[in-house]
């Protein structure tokens, strides 16, 4: 079953169900996807949560263990698979056919993959995922719509503005959910309910942190070390939370890896960075990029992200900052060959 993310509350609603999988590369939406499904397994007495990431060298035997292993803590369990690279390879195929084929007793599953390429849509395991799962595809939102997206958004919070002002304010995030999402809630924080004038959403708009996470991603792209260690400690001493920093990065990085597999395969590249909604000047940040970067080094900087965003949420132990700190920095100077 093919759900629009309009219909995945009602949805939840009449009860969770055994296998979903969420299909896209649009970060909010999925972030959004994903914490629905919490809240509603929470209320439904799932209270156990396991998140996997498929690295390189995973064990795909884990699947089946955690299918036949019995909680001693809930009865009701949720299982969160992420596949970023979305090649599971020909063991995970197997493994994921076999989950579709077979429900968990007393668990759900979330499979979590990037915007697919055409064989792997075509393939045996999606394919089996796809007949039995509820499906969500994370669509991103044209720059057309963007605007009328915001006066949604608004509106959830009781509020509204002319059209102009939204036009404004999709022109100041540059198509980029995560941010317009950010400046309405700063919008909601800021005024009360009711109509807002141009002027007091520009004042809003413009009256920005002198460092922001954006920011930090373009100097990551053009390999600028000491902007991108000034960004980092501007952000750091201005108090920003280290999760609200990953966001924007993969963000900025996870476009990369679609124009990278295109540009292996021989297609245009101006065109990958048109469909990966890259335009005007971040066309030349992402040109530099990708001449900078090979498509293993992009790869393994998003899965270190996930991994950060769980030291960042206590999953795992460390520190995040420094491991952000240390990410970007390599990133940064790393020199084309």
């Amino acid at each position: 079953m093919r759900l629009a993310q309009a219909q995945l509350e009602t949805n939840l609603a009449k009860g969770l169900q055994s296998l979903y999988v969420l299909v896209g590369d649009e970060p909010l939406a999925q972030r959004e996807c994903l914490d629905s499904i919490r809240v509603a397994a929470r209320k439904q007495g799932f209270d156990e949560r396991t998140s996997l990431t498929v690295e390189r060298y995973f064990n795909w035997q884990q699947i089946q263990t955690y299918g036949q292993s019995i909680s001693l803590f809930s009865s009701r369990r949720l299982l969160e698979i992420n596949i970023p690279s979305g090649k599971p390879g020909i063991d995970g195929g197997k493994a994921l056919q076999a989950l579709a084929s077979q429900v968990m007793q007393d668990t759900s599953v979330i499979i979590i993959l990037p915007t697919l390429e055409r064989d792997a849509k075509n393939s045996a395991w999606f394919t089996a995922l796809e007949k039995q799962a509820v499906t969500l595809t994370l669509d991103e939102i044209d720059a057309a719509d963007l605007p009328l997206w915001i006066g949604g958004r608004l509106a959830q919070q009781g509020q509204h503005t002319s059209s102009q002002t939204l036009d404004f304010i999709a022109h100041q995030v540059e198509g980029n959910l995560l941010a317009a999402n950010q400046e309405v809630q700063k919008l909601g924080l800021l005024y009360p309910k009711g109509e807002l004038t141009d002027e007091t959403v520009r004042e809003a708009v413009l009256n920005v942190s002198r460092y922001d996470a954006f920011q930090l991603g373009e100097a990551v792209l053009a390999g600028d070390t000491a902007r991108t260690v000034r960004v980092l400690q501007g952000l750091q001493d201005e108090g920003e939370n280290a999760v609200a920093v990953m966001n924007p990065l993969m963000w900025s990085l996870r476009p990369l890896v679609r124009i990278k597999l295109a540009e292996m395969r021989g297609e245009n590249i101006m065109s990958a960075m048109t469909g990966a909604r890259i335009y005007g000047d971040k066309q030349i940040l992402v040109k530099r990029a990708m001449a900078r970067l090979s498509l293993r080094q992009l790869e393994a900087a998003l899965q270190k992200l996930a991994d950060i965003d769980k030291t960042a949420k206590g999953v795992m132990l460390g520190d995040a900052w420094l491991e952000i700190s240390r990410l970007c920095f390599g990133l940064a100077k790393v020199r084309g060959r």
